[in-house]
């Protein structure tokens, strides 16, 4: 079962790239859209390229800190905020580019700490906390927006049935993600007991490990979002309100679809959302979130690791050449 389960992933994966490059060639035929895109993307500020790079900074530091507050729920406090950050770094960019976060981030995780002497099954809680954290931020936010303007769901009518786009439907979705939010608080607040599902166990985290996740969790929806916001044109542009639920919608969809990067389906919802904006500078503006949340994040990556493996290498072999220095001291001895 695991090992046709190795290969359902990628095949989700794929099929879903295929199917969005699909539904994006008729979404965009018969238009220029190389020369438009560039033209689109030469249009950006440099100030609102900066804007954007700061976005990426901000969601990758909330990143850091996901790793941060999984830690101190292990109780773990010896390890330095450079090394978690440079870990959780290497990590995301790692996974967001090949997809299937949760396994491939739990491997780079389990190379990097268990150097700092963590578990397999420590690295294990660590990965399922931080996916935990980045779920939570999800329903908090997509909670709060669909509660606010539940019309959101509607930029989606013709692609999507009526009744999940209806904004009383949108509104009644987004008040049962604020009481899941609210039930998880409480239950923190109040050490309930854990919650059992099957087999399964889910511990509530101390309050001062829930009241990090309350900031944080949305932190890096918020950076990451802001890059797309910053990129898109002044001239119909809905807003970060409306920008940042769209991001919320495609990304959840993205990581679900299981293509890596969230190819082409991140596209092709998000663009969707945005029928204001023409949607070639949508597009040119996603292409800068890639560029800022993915690529550049992956060159940084491949690099610290890289080094990284350089360092673990030269210790492997002072340590070989110590035990065969002390053999031959004892031998003579």
């Amino acid at each position: 079962m695991k090992k046709k389960l190795e290969y359902l992933w990628p095949a989700l994966g794929l099929c879903a790239v295929v199917g969005s490059f699909y539904l994006l060639y008729h979404e965009f035929r018969g238009e220029s859209v190389g020369s438009e895109v560039w033209s689109a993307l030469r249009s950006i500020s440099v100030q609102n390229y900066l804007l954007a790079g700061a976005g990426s900074l901000l969601a990758y530091i909330a990143l850091a800190w996901y790793d941060r507050i999984a830690l101190l729920h292990l109780g773990v406090k010896h390890i330095s905020w450079v090394f978690i950050s440079l870990c959780s770094f290497t990590t995301y960019a790692l996974s967001h580019n090949i997809g299937a976060s949760v396994f491939s981030g739990a491997m780079v995780r389990y190379r990097a700490y268990s150097t700092k002497g963590l578990t397999a099954a420590q690295v294990a809680v660590l990965v399922v906390l931080c996916s935990y954290t980045f779920g939570f931020g999800n329903v908090l936010l997509g909670g709060l927006l669909l509660t606010y303007d539940p019309d959101l769901m509607q930029r989606l009518s013709g692609f999507l049935p009526d009744v999940f786009t209806h904004p009383h439907a949108a509104r009644a979705v987004g008040l049962a993600c604020l009481g899941g939010v609210a039930l998880y608080i409480i239950g923190s607040l109040m050490h309930f007991k854990p919650l059992k599902i099957g087999s399964l166990e889910v511990l509530y985290p101390r309050p001062e490990v829930m009241k990090q996740q309350l900031f944080a969790a949305p932190l890096e929806l918020i950076g990451s979002a802001s890059i797309i916001y910053f990129a898109l044109p002044e001239q119909g542009n809905p807003g970060y309100l409306v920008v940042l639920g769209a991001f919320i919608l495609s990304f959840s969809a993205a990581l679900v679809s299981h293509a890596p990067g969230g190819l082409g389906v991140f596209e092709l919802l998000f663009i969707k959302l945005m029928p204001d904006v023409a949607r070639v500078k949508v597009l040119a503006a996603l292409l800068v979130w890639r560029l800022f949340y993915l690529i550049i994040p992956l060159l940084i990556a491949l690099v610290v690791v890289v080094v990284f493996e350089r360092g673990r290498l030269a210790q492997v072999m002072r340590d070989a050449r110590r035990a065969d220095a002390a053999m031959r001291k004892e031998e003579v001895d």
